[in-house]
């Protein structure tokens, strides 16, 4: 630029032009200020507020960004970009470009809805620029903020069990004559056998003291394993939601309704990091399975960068299951170690269910060949005795009715 504006200074002179000299020398002076002048450093005091901070799920939350010149100068030009979590979705800008003097304060609103999952906002990008522009200064302002969003524990459906249960009462049947409703046998009578149980039409028929034993229902010891391996994050279309999402959401339905009926729930997460719930019950423990599921960074709502073994993690689950627990397995079934996950935690002895939420589509060759594999993966795990679950665009409730209607007969 001071070059260009040289041109008419010596164009002015040689021609005696007065006013080219002027334009020329206004042109150099604002090249001298732009090369002279510094960039500005603020003092910014940045302070950020949610109208809440544990919302529901769907909640709209409003965030509010306030900043201050806490500093003697003016800052003339003054831009920023707030640090929004990548998994919320913002109504509105998360921008502001203003001029502050100094003491004076801007405020920046915006809306973001609430999805499952912990979240914590990242630093405000700042940009601040002298009065020609010339100069820029680019920093980060810490301003730290956190939102829970933990998800209720409400049943749609019940999830139908199979026999591997412990010791203690509940609702699943098992082949083991004892108190119940269902009649499962006789035997002869002992002393201190309650008289209700005891089969007096047959007394009256031959004089004989025989008791009776009904079908006992028993506790299931249940672990429910999330497959949320970065390859999981699947979905059909870029508006629906992902296949951890709806695993999640799976496992939050079948641990409320399994503690309802007095179950043993415990949760883990096929994932990085360390996700593991023991097998509980009661108020605490849904409490815990509920934060769990909510905010636990094995299930954030974006896949994960860590590094991940998986067959690591699967000795390490080995070790922590009950010898009695059954497992339902949530995962898309995207890939082969899926069904080997399924396949040998069957074969150790832990009766497996898959629920399996369909990510695929069938809009281009790639797709639905990658549709065909996941079938063909579906269908091995059926052939191999174990229960699966195929759950499409129907809700939960609705394929769990369906599918315990198949597996009872």
């Amino acid at each position: 630029m001071a070059a260009l504006a040289l041109v008419p200074v010596g164009l002015g002179a040689l021609l005696e032009s007065p006013s080219l000299v002027v334009a020329g020398a206004v042109g150099v002076a604002f090249a001298a200020y732009a090369r002279a002048d510094t960039a500005p450093h603020p003092d910014l005091a940045v302070t950020r507020e949610l109208s809440t901070t544990t919302p529901d799920p769907g909640e709209e939350v409003t965030v509010t960004l306030r900043v201050v010149n806490a500093g003697d100068g003016v800052v003339p030009d003054l831009r920023l970009i707030d640090g929004v979590p990548p998994a919320l979705a913002v109504e509105g800008s998360a921008r502001l470009g203003t001029a502050l003097r100094p003491g004076k304060a801007a405020t920046l609103r915006y809306t973001v809805t609430a999805v499952r999952g912990a979240h914590e906002w990242r630093p405000v990008h700042v940009v601040t620029r002298n009065a020609s522009g010339s100069r820029e200064h680019d920093e980060r302002v810490e301003a730290e903020t956190t939102m829970r969003c933990a998800p209720d524990l409400e049943a749609s459906a019940s999830l139908p069990l199979r026999g591997l249960t412990t010791q203690y009462a509940g609702r699943v049947a098992t082949d083991v004559g004892g108190a119940g409703l269902e009649f499962h046998s006789t035997r002869e009578y002992r002393h201190g056998d309650p008289a209700k149980r005891v089969n007096w039409a047959q007394y009256a028929r031959t004089g004989e003291l025989s008791t009776l034993l009904f079908r006992e229902e028993r506790a299931a010891t249940v672990v429910l394993c999330i497959d949320a391996r970065e390859g999981s994050y699947l979905a059909p279309d870029p508006d629906a939601a992902n296949a951890v999402e709806r695993s999640v959401d799976a496992a939050t339905q079948a641990c409320s309704a399994l503690l309802g009926s007095g179950d043993r729930v415990g949760v883990a997460a096929f994932a990085p990091g360390e996700c593991w719930l023991p097998p509980g019950s009661g108020a605490d423990h849904a409490a815990a399975a509920r934060e769990l599921l909510g905010t636990h960074p094995s299930l954030a709502p974006t896949p994960p960068a860590e590094r991940f073994l998986a067959t690591t993690w699967f000795r390490r689950f080995r070790r922590r299951l009950p010898a009695d627990a059954q497992v339902v397995f949530c995962s898309p079934m995207a890939d082969d170690y899926a069904l080997t996950v399924a396949r040998r935690l069957d074969a150790h002895g832990h009766a497996v269910t898959v629920v399996s939420p369909d990510p695929t589509a069938a809009d281009t060759p790639g797709r639905t060949l990658a549709r065909v594999e996941r079938a063909n993966r579906l269908s091995r795990l059926r052939r191999a005795g174990i229960r699966v679950l195929d759950w499409g665009e129907e809700p939960l409730a609705t394929e769990l009715e369906r599918a315990a209607a198949r597996w009872s007969r």
